[in-house]
């Protein structure tokens, strides 16, 4: 079987199935195609990193391990696609699309949430208990005096007198927001990282109350009624978010080293989608722009290579999808720079083709050596774009890495699209004399061999 007589039909196929895929990938475009926040709106927080007793210097492991953190906290929240990024050696840069509340998210953030188990006397149960009920108690049935006493009495009375930790929030695996399976109240649930250890503890004070300490503050003292080994339920007076907040700090853990808020911001969405309208016109108006130029002046050769930039357009949008970037305003503008560089290819091989025409060679030659003698030119200046910005995306921070990344690979796509794509086109209506006239490249017929005449 001869590859000459297939590799059209093969090529074919692959052009197709890159556009099938790309289109799945694309669509719904709301769902895949993930907006920054200065598109869609939300919030942003910029974090410095301060030292603490154990952890007198900030280096670029704790820089990691608080970006860790901060991560899971932020991800308990429900926020879609959060960016979080290293800035410097001691900052951490947090963006939250879509969430326009930055109180809530510094609050989570830096909540420490150090839960404590310990065995209590009847007597700090009693009074806890009653602390509780005095603040849950209508204002109105209570005193002043009352109230503090029992805030005083909960947040640092009952710890005190409730003897050692003999458990701590460390020591858990895991944890979920729940409900008990009566009355539906709100629970977390919990799984330990040391069963036989917990088996031993709750097995040793069966009848004995387990008093629940929030950072050091009295939640509830439920009654050890048999052994718990793998798994537990923390019970208080919790409301739903509260049960949420709480396991998701427990999951994340605690930070490595001190945090403090240095600036916070709220984009509001109107302006989001202002500036994402002003960039799809910008956008979309270029490219008709430079769709129409490359008709005018390179005619039919011009007309293919905008379908390939139509494509390159669709599998630029299909990488995003599929690699849950996150699109923003520099990576629009790196998106449009791209655009630039595959017409600029384009233009390179044209121009070389009408050369080899005006030396005299048939459009079949002119085409075969037009695309091989400017492949160099064309490699070699996506080439240094391409290290340019993979320079780029690996040192730069925040919105510098959204232009690196769109513009890295939309070179390498638009490579890929004017070496393989266009040539495909040219070379399917050259190679079956569909369209074969020079007229149609953009050269006129008596400027057929001018420069062999002319001894160039």
């Amino acid at each position: 079987m001869n590859w000459n007589n297939l590799k059209t039909p093969f090529k074919a196929l692959v052009v197709i199935g890159v556009c099938v895929l790309s289109w799945f990938l694309i669509n719904p475009v709301s769902k895949n195609i993930h907006l920054g926040l200065d598109l869609r709106g939300g919030a942003r927080l910029l974090l410095q990193l301060t030292p603490t007793a154990e952890v007198p210097k900030i280096g670029s492991m704790e820089q990691e391990q608080t970006v860790e953190v901060i991560d899971r906290r932020i991800n308990g929240l429900g926020v879609a696609e959060p960016t979080i990024s290293k800035v410097g050696t001691d900052r951490i840069l947090v963006e939250l699309p879509g969430d326009n509340n930055p109180d809530r998210a510094e609050t989570v953030i830096k909540q420490i949430a150090v839960l404590d188990f310990k065995i209590l006397p009847p007597a700090v149960v009693q009074q806890g208990e009653a602390a509780l009920a005095v603040l849950n108690a209508p204002v109105a049935n209570t005193t002043k005096t009352q109230r503090d006493a029992a805030e005083k009495y909960l947040a640092q009375t009952a710890y005190a007198q409730g003897g050692p930790v003999v458990y701590s929030g460390k020591d858990i695996k895991a944890a979920q927001a729940a409900y008990t399976q009566t009355g539906g109240a709100p629970v977390v649930d919990f799984q330990t990282k040391d069963p036989a250890r917990f088996y031993k503890l709750t097995s040793t004070h069966l009848g004995q109350p387990l008093g629940i300490f929030l950072d050091h503050r009295y939640v509830s003292a439920p009654t050890l009624q048999g052994p718990i080994s793998d798994s537990g339920q923390i019970t208080g007076q919790f409301t739903q978010e509260q049960t949420i907040t709480l396991a998701n700090e427990l999951n994340a853990g605690a930070l490595p080293v001190g945090v403090k808020v240095i600036e916070k911001e709220s984009i509001g969405p109107t302006l989001g989608a202002i500036d994402l309208t002003k960039s799809l016109y910008a956008s979309i108006g270029g490219l008709i722009v430079v769709m129409l130029f490359m008709i005018l002046v390179y005619r039919l050769p011009g007309f293919l290579a905008d379908i390939a930039l139509i494509i390159y357009v669709a599998m630029m949008l299909g990488l995003l999808a599929l690699s849950h970037a996150t699109l923003t305003l520099p990576g629009i503008a790196g998106f449009v720079l791209s655009i630039g560089m595959a017409v600029d290819a384009n233009v390179l091989i044209f121009e070389r083709i009408k050369e080899e025409l005006w030396h005299g060679k048939t459009m079949r030659a002119a085409v075969r050596v037009g695309f091989a003698r400017a492949f160099s030119a064309v490699f070699d200046s996506h080439f240094t774009t391409i290290v340019g910005s993979g320079v780029l995306f690996l040192l730069g921070t925040g919105t510098v890495k959204g232009f690196a990344f769109t513009l890295f690979w939309g070179t390498v796509l638009s490579l890929v699209t004017a070496v393989f794509i266009t040539r495909f086109f040219v070379d399917v209506l050259v190679d079956n004399d569909v369209a074969t006239a020079p007229e149609l490249y953009g050269v006129k017929r008596g400027e057929i061999g001018i420069l062999s005449k002319a001894g160039a």
